[in-house]
């Protein structure tokens, strides 16, 4: 696949590389917008970038505009596509390009230009009778996109500031292959089957209320989920030498102007005023780790010094950005931060890494590394970003571990390497990070008395293994479709008496299930048992035990599994004991 860059050049790639995909989603984007000028030509294009998944356009019709009009717009993208354009790329003087966007009435293009430097000059891409200002790169020919499908239509407001006016957004995905397109389709409808939505209410795990949007309220079986994943996480940081901490929910705004939040991160916190000093609910448990460590004086013998918690943090989101537990508002966020010597860097980060790589196994995922360097809004030295980088960098090079590079989205305090895991129908999602930090040791003037006898800085480092543990839980309900596996499920056996004659013994089963640490629930409603079955499979709940005359008589269990395609779904009568057996080889 050819892609135009900005100084003329082309470039050989594959799709499935980075720039080349932003490349054709981007001049996607700019199919969509030459599409809707074509059918409705006073319509004013605002911006229309590659993202994630596809791209999107926004813009401001002169009409309502509804989603029945995207099969005509995608109509007109075909027909585009097959013009077989060409695409060129130019330079104009700052003033000609506010002048080229004045005359055609386009003033969200105009309003951006006229926020450029004035000395800029201005690239601008072009393809057939369309033109519009962009820093590339695209791909070279508009034959390249086999196949496109406009997705879906939303409300947003110009720069996302809502006292600006409302824009009509138009999402879409394109590929070179119309194979392709067909299995992302399918993904997407898959998705839905899958949402974490839907599923944790039908299942009893979590809901959001009215009275707290972006506040998660977690049921009695999402409260059992929580507290798995919480119990592994414990047991996981206690074998690898952590100690765990909690520190408080508020402190006060000295504590953020020191360690930077209150300059970089201020408009994501919740801040109240308490006996006339202003206080903030943290949005990261750091600066409460580093208050910690600074208790009393530290020692080089001490370090490394691995210190987790499961703090609960909250951070002011957009109302048209949450979504579920992907996006909330509070979330407990499983962090730990190490304190460490310069030489103990490069060790101490694959330990991480090797942790983070165990968990995600136990789950069944996949990932890829990013590594994320300095931004433009940052604290710090050159010299240490650059030490910093370098031994992120070195670490994963040692355990042979593949890694792309994200220029600029590291944290303002130090670069990062993320984690982006890849679940059952192969979409991505970003969970675990490790952050290296000199800034923060920096500013709390955090200390540790040498072998030399002499005092020094320490280094830290920030990370998650599950990130949040609220969207984790979200990210498992999907991947598993809320078939949860045996050790997870929060229920793992419901007990279904054929009538009520057989309640007293489906009591005793239950009782010797619990005994044996097995989460087990009773139907004791009077339904009939097909009725029963059918709800059990609703519920996803791994085994049904089914208690009737036979069973009572002979002492022992009938057995349904819940996935046919997986086992046999009828496993017969058994002894209870050899079912339990059964359970707790699954439990490993």
């Amino acid at each position: 696949m050819k892609v135009l860059k900005r100084d003329g050049q082309v470039m050989e790639g594959s799709f499935e590389e980075k720039e080349v995909k932003e490349a054709f989603w981007h001049t996607s984007a700019h199919v969509l917008a030459q599409a809707v000028k074509r059918l409705w030509p006073d319509t004013k294009c605002a911006i229309g970038p590659a993202i994630e998944n596809g791209f999107y356009y926004d813009f401001e019709f002169g009409f309502p505009f509804s989603e029945e009009q995207l099969p005509e717009i995608e109509a007109e993208m075909k027909k585009i596509v097959k013009e077989s354009l060409s695409l060129q790329v130019y330079e104009v003087a700052g003033e000609e390009a506010a002048a080229y966007m004045k005359e055609r009435n386009e003033t969200y293009k105009l309003e951006m230009i006229q926020n450029l430097p004035k000395e800029e000059s201005i690239s601008f891409y072009k393809q057939g009778d369309y033109a519009e200002f962009c820093a590339g790169p695209h791909i070279s020919n508009t034959c390249q996109i086999k196949a496109i499908k406009l997705l879906s239509v939303a409300g947003a407001y110009w720069h996302g500031d809502q006292n600006n006016k409302m824009l009509t957004r138009i999402y879409g995905i394109s590929f070179p292959k119309a194979s392709q397109l067909e299995e992302y389709l399918k993904m997407l409808e898959e998705a839905k089957q899958r949402d974490h939505r839907k599923l944790g209410k039908e299942l009893g795990i979590f809901t959001i209320m009215e009275e707290g949007p972006g506040f998660p309220f977690f049921l009695p079986r999402g409260m059992v989920l929580k507290n798995l994943l919480i119990d592994y996480w414990r047991k996981l940081h206690s074998r690898e030498g952590y100690m765990e901490i909690s520190t408080p929910m508020m402190l006060n705004r000295s504590l953020w102007e020191t360690s930077g939040h209150w300059e970089h991160y201020r408009e994501n916190m919740y801040t109240t005023v308490i006996d006339d000093v202003d206080f903030a609910i943290k949005p990261m448990n750091c600066p409460g780790g580093m208050l910690v460590y600074k208790m009393q004086p530290r020692s080089y013998k001490e370090l490394p010094m691995r210190v987790g918690e499961l703090g609960l943090v909250h951070r002011h989101e957009k109302s048209g950005q949450l979504h579920g537990l992907m996006r909330v508002r509070c979330f407990t966020q499983d962090d730990a931060h190490i304190f460490m010597t310069e030489e103990q860097i490069v060790e101490e980060i694959q330990g991480v890494v090797r942790l983070i790589d165990e968990v995600y196994s136990k789950f069944g995922f996949s990932y890829h590394v990013e590594l994320s360097t300095k931004p433009e809004d940052s604290v710090g030295s050159d010299e240490e970003w650059e030490l910093a980088t370098a031994a992120l960098e070195n670490a994963v090079k040692e355990m042979n571990i593949d890694y792309t590079v994200n220029e600029g989205d590291g944290a303002f305090y130090g670069p990062k390497l993320d984690f982006h895991l890849r679940d059952s129908i192969g979409r991505t999602w970003q969970c675990g990070t490790i952050q290296l930090d000199f800034q923060l040791p920096q500013r709390f003037e955090a200390e540790y008395m040498g072998a030399d006898g002499k005092k020094h800085r320490p280094i830290m480092i920030h990370r998650v293994v599950f990130g949040s543990i609220e969207r984790f839980i979200g990210i498992l309900i999907e991947h598993y479709a809320g078939k949860f596996p045996v050790w997870l499920a929060p229920v793992q056996v419901k007990i279904l008496p054929v009538s009520d004659k057989h309640l007293q013994y489906g009591k005793e089963v239950m009782e010797a299930l619990k005994r044996q640490n097995i989460r087990v629930e009773m139907d004791e409603r009077d339904e009939k048992l097909g009725y029963k079955i059918r709800e059990a499979r609703l519920d996803k709940v791994p085994y049904m035990i089914i208690l009737g005359e036979k069973e009572q008589a002979a002492q022992n269990v009938s057995v349904r599994c819940r996935d046919a395609e997986e086992k046999q779904q009828d496993m017969g009568a058994m002894p209870l004991e050899e079912f339990i057996s059964i359970i707790q080889k699954e439990y490993n």
